[in-house]
């Protein structure tokens, strides 16, 4: 497996199997601090909370996340307030989560690493 942030999303329209919870796994350890969770129909999905010093800093990481999302094609569930964002990511299409996931979450980590 490759450096996940140096890939590319690759379009997903369904017909993909999601990963079961071994490759989940051998994936997880390739991001940094994301846990993963199930949604309240069993689909597993990424997520993180991040944490800032004020609004204006959580809402500029938005943005960069937008911009991330749109260039991959892949977009998460974001939230946000004073002092923090909290993102999810799952492949809709497939209803659980494919390497997509862990490149989307390879690349956001990147923002916080700077």
């Amino acid at each position: 497996m490759s450096n996940l942030k140096d890939k590319k999303c690759v379009p997903c329209e369904g017909g993909v199997v999601p990963f079961d919870i071994s490759e989940i796994h051998k994936y997880q350890k390739k991001v940094d601090g994301w846990d993963i969770s199930k949604d309240d129909k069993e689909n597993f999905f990424l997520n993180k909370r991040f944490n800032f010093n004020n609004f204006i800093e959580s809402q500029e990481f938005i943005n960069k996340v937008g911009e991330i999302s749109e260039d991959e094609g892949h977009h998460p569930d974001i939230s946000f307030g004073w002092g923090y964002a909290e993102i999810k990511i799952t492949t809709h299409a497939i209803e659980g989560l494919s390497e997509n996931d862990f490149i989307l979450a390879a690349k956001i980590d990147q923002l916080t690493n700077a």
